[in-house]
């Protein structure tokens, strides 16, 4: 499975601390003879970049291609720079979006999610569930509301529990190979917030569950109250309208499902 992270660090946004945190956590917690990452940086400090070179000739121990960066050289948005590390992609790969603030307590939590979707094909998209996501079974909000239920298993094979949502939010998505198939790259209206929102949207339109796996421990370490999370919310809220727009093109019909990463 190939894992992409964006990383956008800087000294006022004071993110390399996280982006050390993550790293760590991937490295403890993948089986890197099986999976790759491709860190897809926008432009970050010289703290962050550093760092990235020291974790990616850690990783070559497992091959040379176990850890790439691409340095995209100022910040093109996180859709943009997922994509700039999903056109890597190999034919047949499941792909991960994970942001740079996530702490994974589960050894081989890749793994299970590459179960997830061998088990389920009807399975596009596999989240890791934070603990202030508001999806449950029993909510009023038919938005959030959840249904829970083991997947197939034959003996000897591990349980696994999954929660099928409307829209799989939060740090850590995995995509099916052939989700991405269908449906291609993220997009979004600017530089930050929507693009996993829409691409729910897109892979039910295609046809493909949205869940999260449960029995994962996940920490989002990114307290905010900070300058940087009012801007990404202020961000966010800009352009409101622009993503109600996409939403309602995509589930009309008026636009594919497929975008091919030129947006």
């Amino acid at each position: 499975m190939l894992i992409a992270m964006v990383t956008w660090d800087t000294e006022e946004n004071g993110r390399s601390k996280f982006t050390e945190l993550t790293m760590r956590s991937l490295v403890e917690t993948v089986d890197w003879a099986q999976h790759r990452i491709i860190v897809s940086d926008n432009g970050s400090c010289p703290e962050t970049s550093l760092l990235l070179r020291f974790y990616k000739k850690h990783l070559s121990a497992y091959g040379e291609g176990t850890m790439q960066i691409i340095w995209n050289g100022s910040n093109i948005g996180t859709a943009n720079a997922i994509n700039n590390a999903w056109r890597l992609r190999k034919p047949g790969e499941n792909c991960v979006k994970m942001d740079n603030d996530v702490v994974i307590k589960q050894a081989h939590w890749a793994d299970w999610i590459e179960d997830v979707f061998r088990r389920d094909p009807t399975i596009g998209i596999c989240g890791l569930k934070r603990k202030d996501c508001d999806e449950r079974p029993w909510h009023r909000d038919e938005h959030y509301r959840s249904s829970i239920r083991m997947l197939p298993q034959i003996k000897g094979e591990r349980w696994l529990i999954v929660e099928e949502v409307v829209h799989v939010m939060g740090t850590c998505q995995a995509y099916s190979s052939a989700l991405l198939d269908k449906i291609g790259y993220l997009y979004q209206p600017s530089v930050y917030g929507f693009d996993d929102s829409l691409a729910s949207i897109r892979a039910a339109k295609a046809g493909f569950k949205r869940v999260f796996l449960h029995g994962v421990e996940i920490d989002h370490i990114d307290p905010g109250g900070t300058w940087y999370q009012t801007w990404k919310e202020s961000e966010a809220g800009l352009w409101m309208a622009e993503f109600n727009a996409m939403k309602a093109a995509v589930q009309s019909g008026r636009d594919p499902v497929y975008y091919g990463g030129d947006f």
